[in-house]
């Protein structure tokens, strides 16, 4: 929780009697999560190290903008991670693309990919999702099929009835030849 000390102080804590009746501690009711602590160090030391590794490109940017060390390196491994996945976009969108009887849903104009991430939703005409996603699957491909969580936007689709969509999510870590093979197969299982 954030926020400032005054107003912070005059809130009443529901704590275990033995809690500190001092700021922060008073709202710290029990142990601390130290697996999530860990989890969140964890994930700022994976930042950083793509910072170092692969976002020199994005180095100048972030340093006329007054960052150094640790920020620095953190604001890099974004950048370098943003990048990428919007290569990993414009690819992915392509591929489903050049398949025919595929919709998809969501931002593809390339000039507006700052809009997305490089997860694709998309149909194919006359196929079941759950199908066509259980054939991609038998190809060691893994997509999800259905409403994804996003019950209302496929309802007002139209889509819930007939089985949703196929999603496809790649992130920072995955590459091009993956996508590639992808593309194969779902050209292969569209057939």
């Amino acid at each position: 929780m954030y926020g400032k000390y005054d107003l912070l102080n005059e809130l009443k804590p529901y704590k275990v009697r033995p809690a500190s009746n001092e700021l922060p501690y008073k709202f710290e009711t029990g142990t601390q999560n130290h697996e999530g602590i860990a989890g969140v160090l964890g994930a700022l030391e994976y930042l950083e190290w793509l910072g170092k590794q692969f976002g020199a490109e994005q180095a100048q940017a972030w340093k006329d903008g007054g960052f150094s060390g640790r920020k620095l390196e953190l604001k890099k491994g974004m950048s370098a991670m943003h990048a990428y996945e919007s290569e990993l976009s414009k690819a992915l969108i392509k591929i489903v693309e050049a398949v025919p009887g595929t919709h998809i849903y969501g931002v593809t104009d390339m000039d507006r990919l700052d809009e997305r991430v490089p997860t694709v939703s998309f149909t194919l005409e006359g196929r079941d999702p759950e199908q066509l996603a259980d054939a991609i699957g038998k190809e060691n491909i893994y997509v999800w099929n259905g409403h994804n969580y996003a019950l209302a936007i496929v309802e007002r689709l139209g889509l819930l009835e007939a089985g949703g969509m196929v999603r496809v999510g790649p992130v920072h870590y995955n590459t091009m030849d993956e996508l590639e093979k992808f593309g194969e197969v779902l050209k292969k299982v569209a057939k």
